[in-house]
């Protein structure tokens, strides 16, 4: 019995011996035929992520930025950064799909909600401005020259109505005008016994001045008082065209204005312009009549209804936006120039369709993507096809199914865990197959680098024999697998290599270290390869 004991303790400090030997020798698990049997061993007798019966085991080490390097153990890339440990249980799955263990899911606050139907209404949202409506914009310019007598309104924003009066002015041109065409008024009116000639000419001459009277925009009813009154008048009183607000400085009494000088700007606000920037993927939803609400920030508990009324024919180009124009009604003046608000305008009738929430929808720019919980904290990404957008869920036209639960926090994080996961494999894959589709066999040697051709990648190594091949000591030329393979070779340098042969007569370097090694001596010139 005893020496039976003893014979088991051996038997296991010898295979202990043994592993060690291989894992100090080659560093990192490689793909050869050998090594892939004694991982896939030492996955099988281990326990999985979690399991009762024992501690979780660790696998390896891998690269943080996701190059496709391991280690046996902890170790920094060039960089300074921590390589990861990966444990048994976590690399299982498909190519993309990525298992995390219940306390990471914690940690991270992953949380999940199912995909649904229900009623989406499809929504375009701008942002804008309230302005001024331009329909509503009226001018206060007289076509005379004249100074400003009394003011009866001189505030800016204060309330006009249409027909108040606004100034009194006078002008030297307005008295004489008045003064020819009572005259010749008076004289059409007294020349009752003469001739047909006369009268007309009179009546001409009287023709003449009221025209000139009108076209200055004397009222008719300005022009009745002066009948009536038979003296001219030495002011004027200018009064608003339509009702409003003054949105100018108004003039100062005395002051002298000019033919055509702008004295009082009157706007109506009672309706109001919301310009709004479209972006241009939702320019194809929004039409002329669209109806829509608006919200801004000074009433946050009222909405404002309104009407699509115009595009603008441009588009911004740095901000691949078009400008629109929404009309509302603002009765109460709540709705004030210059105040910023957001509004939605309608692009479709509800209908029912399968949604995910749209925090769940990772878009990476070329596609959109959502991780399925597929249960036992494994995840899968897909890629969405997404239709409308409102209320906070994203239509789902393909990608998913109703019931499926789909990650809506953390999935950042997951998905990069993912991305990681699926570049790994496809690497392995592309390194265990070569052009021809046939099972590539990797080898190692040590050796010495002669040579390197950074442009073409192109590696010149005196290599040891390398038995897997029945190769015997030379020199000859390999391509480098990437240009970290090739920046890292230095001429002279003596090192540990892997290779395989991409296709016939092409051997690639996959993997470069330094060996403490003796430098291999040259190659006689008759076993030199290319």
């Amino acid at each position: 019995m005893k020496g039976k004991t003893i014979a088991a303790v051996a038997a296991t400090v010898g295979a202990a011996l043994v592993v060690g030997y291989f894992v100090g020798r080659l560093g990192v698990p490689t793909a050869s035929n050998d090594q892939a049997a004694a991982t896939a061993s030492s996955a099988a007798a281990a326990p999985a992520a979690g399991a009762k019966d024992g501690p979780r085991k660790l696998l390896y080490y891998r690269n943080p930025m996701g190059l496709p390097d391991t280690s046996p153990v902890p170790k920094k890339d060039p960089m300074g950064m921590d390589y990861i440990p990966v444990y048994d249980g976590e690399d299982e799955g498909a190519a993309g799909t990525v298992k995390v263990s219940a306390d990471r899911i914690q940690t991270l606050g992953v949380r999940i909600e199912p995909v649904s139907k229900r009623s989406l209404a499809r929504v375009v949202r701008a942002v804008g401005t309230i302005e001024i409506n331009e329909r509503g914009q009226h001018t206060v310019a007289p076509k005379f020259e004249g100074w400003i007598e009394k003011l009866h309104v001189n505030t800016t924003g204060q309330a006009v109505a249409r027909g108040q009066p606004l100034a009194e002015v006078y002008s030297p041109e307005l008295v004489s005008a008045q003064r020819e065409y009572l005259i010749a008024f008076n004289a059409m009116k007294g020349m009752g016994g003469a001739g047909s000639d006369a009268q007309a000419g009179v009546q001409q001459l009287a023709s003449a001045a009221l025209e000139r009277l009108r076209n200055w925009d004397i009222s008719e009813e300005q022009l009745a008082r002066l009948r009536a009154g038979g003296e001219p008048r030495r002011t004027l009183t200018i009064v608003a065209p339509a009702a409003g607000v003054i949105i100018k400085d108004p003039p100062v009494a005395g002051m002298r204005f000019m033919p055509g000088e702008a004295l009082f700007r009157i706007a109506d606000l009672s309706r109001v312009w919301m310009i709004g920037d479209v972006f241009e993927q939702d320019l194809a939803l929004v039409r002329i009549g669209s109806r829509g609400t608006l919200a801004v920030s000074a009433y946050p508990d009222r909405t404002f209804p309104g009407e699509l009324t115009f595009i603008y024919p441009t588009l911004n180009a740095e901000t691949r936006t078009a400008r629109v124009r929404f009309e509302l009604a603002n009765p109460q003046g709540q709705l004030k120039p210059g105040m910023y608000g957001t509004v939605q305008i309608d692009a479709g009738a509800k209908r029912e369709v399968l949604v995910v929430p749209d925090s769940a929808v990772i878009n990476s720019g070329s596609r959109q993507v959502v991780l399925v919980a597929l249960g036992e904290g494994r995840f899968e990404p897909r890629e969405l096809k997404t239709g409308a957008r409102g209320d906070g869920f994203v239509e789902a036209l393909s990608g998913v199914e109703e019931g499926e639960q789909v990650v809506t926090r953390a999935n950042f994080l997951i998905d990069a865990e993912s991305n990681l996961k699926a570049a790994l494999g496809s690497f392995t894959a592309a390194s265990d197959t070569n052009a021809g589709g046939a099972k590539v066999v990797a080898h190692s040697a040590v050796g010495r680098v002669d040579e390197v051709d950074a442009k073409s990648g192109v590696l010149t190594i005196t290599h040891d024999p390398v038995a897997t091949l029945n190769w015997p000591k030379m020199t000859m030329e390999f391509v480098a697998a990437n240009d970290a393979i090739a920046k890292s070779a230095k001429p002279g340098a003596p090192i540990r290599f892997e290779f395989v042969e991409r296709k016939p007569g092409e051997w690639v370097v996959t993997k470069i270290e330094p060996a403490a090694v003796s430098p291999a001596a040259p190659a006689k010139p008759d076993a030199h390869r290319h």
